[in-house]
């Protein structure tokens, strides 16, 4: 008769050390996602609720349904948009650029026209129009 006790095996994970591995994994997750900028383009659109008049100096950029551009009423090309515009915004303080662009028109134009704010680096807004109650 064997009357000696069995040992028992005890199969136990060790976490100790993981409280570490995850804050370490979440301080370079938070170091490098806050070092990725990603090129975007700003765009501020204007707000009808607001009363505050935020332009001081505008220029007024438009493409109508025929893919025409107009700076302020003159007719361009769309290859001496970006030269006309530095030319217009030369002696400016804080010039401000309304686009109008019709809404049939692909989104192309629209970003061909934002890069050429961002390397003139000159403050875009879009004018939009106000959508009217009453289900036409």
């Amino acid at each position: 008769m064997d009357l000696s006790r069995r040992r028992k095996l005890s199969s136990h994970v060790e976490t100790s050390s993981m409280n570490d591995i995850m804050f370490f994994l979440m301080l370079f997750f938070l170091i490098v996602s806050t070092m990725v900028n990603p090129n975007v383009i700003k765009l501020m659109l204007p707000n009808a609720r607001s009363g505050k008049a935020v332009m001081k100096e505008t220029i007024n950029i438009s493409v109508d349904a025929a893919g025409q551009y107009f700076l302020d009423r003159q007719p361009v090309t769309a290859a001496t948009l970006e030269t006309a515009l530095q030319q217009r915004i030369a002696g400016l303080e804080a010039p401000t650029v309304v686009l109008r662009v019709d809404s049939s028109l692909n989104v192309q134009k629209l970003v061909d026209i934002l890069e050429i704010g961002n390397r003139l680096k000159v403050k875009m807004v879009m004018a939009t129009q106000a959508q009217q109650s009453g289900g036409k």
